[in-house]
């Protein structure tokens, strides 16, 4: 939390034609050069990279694909060759594709898919996706060439079997940070890792696999800072770059730069803290999720580049989205509960009840800025209700100290490809595991954590629907923190001569790993 149907086989190119740059920075005409915002390293499917089954390095039994970015990606084979095939109670088989090989030669098989998801849910391993994963039981194999998966729930395996798989001999027992593999990857993808140091990494096509992709490498450049990345792209010395919504609008057909904006599941919000005796009252909750203009955030400060969320759960989600669980702008109605509930204004204009005061530190990461937007907005929103809120940058080392006792400006949706996984960590009472930003107030409505363990036992249909329709009801009605936004992910793009697969739907982990770069195979002359 730190974040219509397709026809297999159907590529539907989207052309950029920029005019200016022809040919990757610098002017190779087979290389891309992007600019990325976090450290390079940690290329290892169990630390959160390539686990959507999207990555250049590593591929998963299954990949998303989707004709746009507006809907849930259909989820086909990739190291499988067919659908999961239910042999009994949550039990399925998986056939794999023969005359697989890793990046370093060796051949891959069931042991590896076994190998990998064991792993994931060790202890001693302490995998950062433990829980986006949880369901799964157990992997075993059946022969070399197919493996048997046990879920823990009734529904569809497929959305948890995205996972980048590992060779076997690579698994580690000991704490995933510390593993050999984010430094030196090796996996079944197009691309392997060429070279690697603190502010560069290269990834070149392999020889030894497949048709040639037309970008025969890959330059991931480390920029973290915001301005410094647009300055990059706008000079050519980067075919693109993740940017914040303004910054990346500001770029927008200036020297041969365009910018584009993803759908995302990818949300943002203020987790609240039970510490505190004002966030701690269910009535100020609501009043808080009333007292906001979703729109003039989004407005505001996103450029008008993301969704209104008062829930996990976006449209994108089609007969599962309930419109019903939104909250509209009210302040009217936000004042009058919290003066009937007794937090009346004091002679400063703050609210107090029987000595507390509805006051509280919002914490947000100090590297992003747009958090901080997000944080002074809201604070800004909640001062008219006689609510004093502190926004302050911190580092997610000390944020994680504080989730009892500030909020906590909090981005989640890292596994939208699955409804059960989008927003059971968010809503549902912390469970052993949980990341410490998995609810953080460890609030609940009443019913709620057993509406949700229902709903994701559900094979997919209309009563699935139903069920999650009838969660954000019941969320709505007692909520346990105020979600702000579903962002539109923002890029800066420098692609003149190239066509490439439209961009889909993403989730809250992103960058230039995503954007028109997820689907590198499919850029072409």
């Amino acid at each position: 939390m730190r974040s219509a149907r397709r026809t297999v086989g159907l590529i539907t190119a989207v052309a950029l034609a920029l005019g200016a740059c022809s040919s990757g920075a610098g002017g190779a005409e087979d290389r891309l050069v992007l600019a990325e915002t976090q450290p390079l390293g940690g290329f290892n499917p169990l630390m959160g990279y390539g686990e959507l089954g999207v990555s250049p390095l590593y591929e998963g039994l299954y990949r998303p694909d989707a004709a746009s970015d507006g809907q849930v990606p259909d989820l086909l084979p990739a190291l499988a060759t067919a659908a999961p095939q239910r042999i009994g109670p949550r039990t399925w088989r998986i056939p794999l594709r023969a005359g697989v090989t890793f990046s370093d030669g060796t051949p891959f098989d069931a042991a590896d898919v076994v190998a990998t998801y064991r792993a994931a849910r060790d202890p001693k391993v302490a995998a950062d996706i433990a829980t986006h994963v949880a369901p799964v039981q157990d992997v075993t194999p059946d022969g070399g060439g197919a493996v048997i998966v046990r879920l823990a729930t009734d529904g569809d395996p497929t959305p948890y079997l995205l996972l980048g798989i590992v060779p076997a001999e690579r698994i580690e027992e000991r704490p995933v940070a510390q593993w050999g593999l984010n430094r030196t990857p090796v996996g079944t993808g197009p691309y392997r890792l060429d070279s690697l140091a603190d502010d560069q990494a290269v990834l070149v096509a392999r020889s030894d696999r497949g048709p040639q992709p037309a970008v025969r490498r890959v330059v991931y450049t480390l920029v973290p800072d915001d301005n410094a990345r647009a300055q990059r792209v706008r000079a050519g010395e980067v075919d693109g770059a993740l940017l914040p919504p303004k910054l990346a609008a500001s770029l927008d057909g200036r020297d041969g730069v365009r910018t584009m904006t993803v759908k995302s599941a990818d949300w943002r919000g203020v987790s609240l803290p039970a510490a505190n005796a004002f966030t701690a009252d269910p009535v100020a909750r609501r009043a808080m999720n009333l007292g906001v203009d979703r729109a003039a955030v989004i407005s505001g400060v996103l450029a008008g580049a993301g969704e209104p969320a008062s829930t996990p759960y976006s449209s994108v989600y089609g007969a599962a989205y309930e419109p019903g669980a939104q909250f509209d702008f009210d302040a009217a109605e936000a004042s009058r509960l919290l003066d009937e509930a007794g937090w009346l204004p004091g002679p400063d204009g703050v609210r107090t009840r029987n000595g507390s005061t509805a006051a509280f530190g919002l914490l947000y990461n100090a590297q992003d800025t747009v958090r901080r937007d997000l944080a002074v907005a809201f604070a800004a929103a909640m001062k008219p209700l006689g609510i004093a809120v502190t926004p302050q940058g911190s580092s997610w080392d000390e944020i994680e100290k504080r989730t009892r006792d500030a909020a906590i400006l909090l981005g989640g949706g890292e596994t939208p490809f699955s409804i059960d996984a989008q927003g059971y960590d968010a809503l549902h009472t912390r469970v052993p595991g949980s990341s410490p930003y998995s609810n953080p107030g460890d609030f609940t409505a009443p019913g709620l954590d057993d509406l949700l363990e229902r709903a994701r036992n559900l094979t997919p249909g209309p009563e699935k629907d139903a069920a999650y329709r009838q969660v954000q009801r019941i969320y709505a009605a007692q909520p346990s923190a105020v979600y702000l936004a579903h962002l539109h992910h923002a890029y800066a793009v420098r692609a003149g001569g190239w066509t490439y697969a439209p961009p889909i739907l993403e989730p809250h982990s992103h960058g230039v790993t995503w954007g028109p770069w997820w689907n590198l195979p499919s850029w072409k002359r």
